[in-house]
């Protein structure tokens, strides 16, 4: 009878513990099927950045998404803005290495020829835009939106066994350089100067440089062309510039600051007499406070509207370059100036307003 009654209340525990055990396992599948419906729901995740105390610094990474940003950038134009796009491409890269970036250095004039028929994302420019290649931009049905990017000095040198030439005016830059001009020896400057032919390392007609330089030609003579003969070599290459001018001893030309700055040991610049009449050398600070003038001149990229409004990867690109971890952290290195204050800010407003 005992044995019964244990049996019995036995088999009632083993009923009541199974129940239990259903209902919380029926209790619990819903919960787990809401946890995994808000799980793949989500599709980006912002983080807040952290309230600093007042004077400390903080980076922020650009936001990111599940998707990964991928695609291609193509840019094409000024040797001179060149380093700066580079490097830039190359921080970028770091957070975005399925981008593919392309930067080409046809110069100015030559990146606008691809940029005005939409073959290119973006032109670096060492010069505004022309009226003519506008009207390029029109026919083929190409907006863009214009930022500033940097400053530089265009930077006038000489080899550096050059122990004669002290400093030029701007009348004197205009004799050398001008169509018409008649100094083919150092001594045509100068009788002091050596009797040598001077050999001219000089941009081609491409350059958004020697656009520039011809803008100071002009204003100093009216000349509206620079010098095309058999002493002179053209490259859109800074670099075949540069090696001309280390080689040569009565060598002289121009181009922008980053090469001469990355290149001092080899090449020397020439101070230039600025409308104070003070001979200046080109720096960062000279640059940065007008004194090197009138070569200081600003630099630009041109983005095509479509691109930046259809291609996640190059409004991205143009978005990191005006952040902290772009233009100005290496601005600096690559050898450029950064331009006036609050000009990065401005460019990421009209970016927002553009998208």
């Amino acid at each position: 009878m005992f044995r019964k009654k244990f049996n019995l209340a036995f088999m009632m525990i083993i009923v009541f513990v199974l129940t239990i055990t259903a209902c919380t396992s029926q209790q619990s599948t819903p919960a787990a099927s809401a946890v995994a419906n808000d799980t793949t729901s989500v599709t980006d995740t912002v983080v807040a950045p952290t309230e600093m105390p007042q004077g400390s610094t903080a980076t922020i990474a650009p936001e990111k998404t599940e998707l990964t940003l991928a695609g291609d950038v193509i840019i094409d134009g000024s040797s001179t803005v060149y380093p700066i796009t580079t490097a830039v491409a190359e921080e970028f890269a770091k957070i975005y290495p399925d981008v593919r970036i392309s930067v080409g250095l046809s110069g100015t004039g030559g990146g606008f020829k691809k940029f005005c028929p939409g073959e290119i994302d973006i032109s670096d420019a060492s010069r505004s835009i022309k009226d003519s290649e506008k009207e390029i931009c029109t026919q083929n049905g190409v907006d863009y939106v214009e930022f500033v990017v940097g400053l530089d000095g265009l930077t006038v040198m000489v080899n550096q066994e050059n122990d004669w030439l002290e400093s030029l005016t701007v009348d004197q830059l205009a004799q050398l350089l001008g169509a018409n001009s008649e100094i083919k020896k150092w001594s045509d400057l100068d009788s002091a100067f050596p009797q040598e032919d001077i050999l001219f390392f000089i941009p081609d007609p491409d350059s958004g440089t020697r656009d520039y330089m011809t803008e100071i030609v002009k204003g100093a003579n009216g000349e509206e062309e620079l010098r095309q003969d058999e002493n002179t070599t053209f490259s859109s290459d800074d670099n075949v510039l540069l090696d001309g001018i280390a080689n040569e001893q009565y060598a002289f030309g121009f181009f922008g600051y980053a090469y001469f700055v990355n290149n001092s040991e080899a090449v020397r610049a020439i101070p230039i007499v600025n409308s104070e009449g003070n001979a200046v050398l080109p720096s960062d600070e000279t640059v940065q406070n007008g004194s090197y003038n009138p070569l200081s001149r600003p630099l630009f990229i041109y983005v095509n509207l479509k691109s930046l409004q259809e291609k996640p990867q190059v409004a991205e690109f143009v978005k990191f370059f005006f952040s902290p971890e772009g233009g100005p952290s290496v601005m600096g290195d690559v050898g450029y100036s950064m331009p006036p204050t609050g000009t990065y800010e401005s460019n990421l407003e009209l970016l927002s307003s553009s998208r």
